[in-house]
C-alpha cells in the first residue's frame, strides 16, 4: 500500500471517530405550568433523536437522548415536576424527571427560528381530571360513567355574560362529489360518512356557548384541497377539523386515529409560501407576507409553524381521549404527517380517521346513527375542552362588560391577529400601545381598546 493511501485512509478514519465522538449538548433546560400541563423545554446544540417513557413508585418521566451530553442542568419546579436527574449512557445521555403524581408524557422537536436554536419540547399532562377533591371537574374514570343524557348537550356557560366573540370551528367533511374517498366491502363511500358525522357534529358545536360550527362542505359536491382551507381562513376560522375514514390493504385493521402536521410538512409549507410570497397574498395570523424582506418573513412563518404544530398537538391528544371512550384506537397517540388540508400553519388543525372503512365490521358501525353521534360526541368533547383549556380564556380577558382589557403576547402572535381575535381595528391596537409599526414582544401587555 503507497504512503498517499495511508494517509488518505488514516485521515479518513480520523475524520469518522470525530464524527462518533462528537455529541449535541443539552445547553439549557426551563420549565412553564398552564395548570392543565406542565410544559418542559430542553434547548439542544442540534437535531437529536430521543424516547420518553414513564416509570412509577416513584412517578418519573425518562427522557433518553441520543448521541447528546448534558452538562450542569437546573430546574426550577412547576406543576408536576419536582427535580431533574440527568446521568450518562453509552449512546447519550438519559434525563430523568421525578413528579408529584403519574402524567401522560408528550413530546416533539421544534428547529431553530428567530435568536433560538433546536429545541426538545415535553408536556406532561397528569393522567385524567383534578382529583383533589375540591370540588373541580370529575376524574376521567367518572367522566366516562356519565349517561348518553349528559353527553348529548355539552353546554357551558361561557364568562359572567360578558360579551365575546364565538370562535369559530371549521368542520371539513372529506372528499366529495366525484371523489369518494374509500369504499368499504359493502360499498359504502367514506365521503359519505365523513359528511354524515361532520353534520353531527356542527348541530352538536351550535348548543355549545362561544363556539360556532363551519361546514367546509355541506353536499356532495367536490372541493380542492387548498379550497378547504381558504374558505376556513376567509370566516376566520380558529380550529380546523377533518374528518376521514381510513381504509388500508388488510381488512383486518380497525380503530380510530388522529393526525396534526409533521414538522417537515410545516417546513415544507412554510417554503412553499416564502416562494409564492411575490404572486399571492399569503397570510400568517393576518399578516400578508408580501411585503415583508426575506428575514422577517421567515421569522413570520417559522413562529406561526411551531406555535400551529403545538397547539394542534393538545388538540389531536384530547381528541384522542375523547375517541378512546367511544371506539377502539389504532394507536395510543397522535401521529403527525404533511397531509395538505392540514398545512394551514396559523391556526390549530387535525385530521380525525374515524375509523377503517375497509374494515367489515367498522364499516357497519360507521353506518350506524348511534356509533356517528357517539363519534360527533367524542369530538364535540375535545374541541370544548380545548376552547376552554387554551382559546375562550384569552378572548375572556378583553370581553368585560363596555369593552377594555389586557392581553400578553404569546409565542406566535402576530398584532393583526390580536386584533382580530379581540374583534378591534389594527389602527386602534398600535395608537393605545403607543405601536409604530406591527413588531410586539413575547410577554408584553397589550391594552385592548
Amino acid at each position: 500500500m503507497s504512503l498517499r493511501l495511508q494517509i488518505i485512509l488514516f485521515l479518513l478514519l480520523l475524520g469518522l471517530t470525530a464524527t462518533a465522538v462528537a455529541q449535541t449538548e443539552i445547553s439549557g433546560v426551563r420549565t412553564s405550568d398552564s395548570g392543565d400541563t406542565t410544559r418542559v423545554v430542553f434547548d439542544l446544540g442540534g437535531a437529536v433523536e430521543h424516547k420518553v417513557f414513564t416509570l412509577q413508585d416513584p412517578d418519573r418521566v425518562v427522557i433518553d437522548i441520543a448521541g447528546a451530553s448534558a452538562g450542569d442542568l437546573s430546574l426550577a419546579e412547576a406543576g408536576v415536576v419536582q427535580r431533574l436527574r440527568t446521568g450518562s449512557r453509552d449512546d447519550g445521555v438519559r434525563l430523568v424527571l421525578d413528579v408529584s403524581r403519574q402524567v401522560r408524557p408528550r413530546s416533539f422537536l421544534v428547529a431553530p427560528g428567530g435568536d433560538r436554536g433546536h429545541r426538545l419540547v415535553v408536556d406532561l399532562e397528569p393522567h385524567g381530571r383534578d382529583e383533589s377533591g375540591d370540588g373541580g371537574e370529575s376524574t376521567a374514570s367518572a367522566d366516562s360513567e356519565r349517561s348518553s343524557a349528559s353527553r348529548s348537550a355539552p353546554t357551558r356557560s361561557m364568562s359572567n355574560g360578558a360579551r365575546q366573540r364565538d370562535l369559530v370551528v371549521a368542520i371539513d367533511a372529506g372528499h366529495g362529489g366525484v371523489d369518494p374517498g374509500a369504499i368499504g366491502p359493502g360499498g359504502t363511500f367514506e365521503k359519505d360518512i365523513a359528511l354524515q358525522v361532520s353534520r353531527r357534529l356542527a348541530r352538536l358545536l351550535e348548543d355549545i356557548d362561544g363556539l360556532k360550527p363551519l361546514m367546509i362542505r355541506d353536499g356532495d359536491y367536490y372541493m380542492g384541497l387548498r379550497d378547504r382551507t381558504r374558505r376556513a381562513r376567509e370566516n376566520n376560522a380558529d380550529l380546523f377539523v377533518s374528518i376521514h375514514a381510513d381504509a388500508l390493504d388488510n381488512p383486518s385493521v380497525r380503530g380510530s386515529s388522529v393526525y396534526v402536521l409533521s414538522e417537515q410538512g410545516a417546513t415544507s409549507e412554510a417554503a412553499r409560501m416564502l416562494a409564492q410570497r411575490e404572486n399571492a397574498a399569503d397570510f400568517i395570523g393576518g399578516v400578508s407576507l408580501k411585503d415583508k424582506d426575506d428575514m422577517v418573513a421567515s421569522v413570520l412563518v417559522d413562529l406561526s409553524r411551531a406555535a400551529t404544530v403545538e397547539s394542534s398537538l393538545e388538540l389531536g391528544d384530547k381528541a384522542l381521549e375523547e375517541l378512546g371512550r367511544t371506539n377502539r384506537l389504532l394507536r395510543g397517540r397522535v401521529e403527525q404527517a404533511g397531509f395538505a388540508v392540514l398545512k394551514s400553519l396559523d391556526m390549530p388543525s387535525m385530521l380525525v380517521e374515524l375509523g377503517f372503512i375497509s374494515n367489515a365490521e367498522e364499516e357497519r358501525l360507521l353506518n350506524q346513527s348511534e356509533h356517528q353521534q357517539n363519534l360527533a360526541r367524542a369530538l364535540a368533547r375535545s374541541i370544548e375542552r380545548y376552547a376552554e383549556d387554551v382559546m375562550l380564556p384569552e378572548l375572556r380577558m378583553a370581553s368585560e362588560e363596555g369593552g377594555g382589557g389586557e392581553y400578553v403576547v404569546q409565542r406566535g402572535d402576530t398584532l393583526s391577529g390580536i386584533a382580530q381575535r379581540h374583534d378591534v381595528p389594527v389602527s386602534r391596537l398600535r395608537d393605545a400601545n403607543d405601536l409604530n409599526g406591527d413588531n410586539i414582544v413575547v410577554g408584553r401587555t397589550l391594552v385592548i381598546p
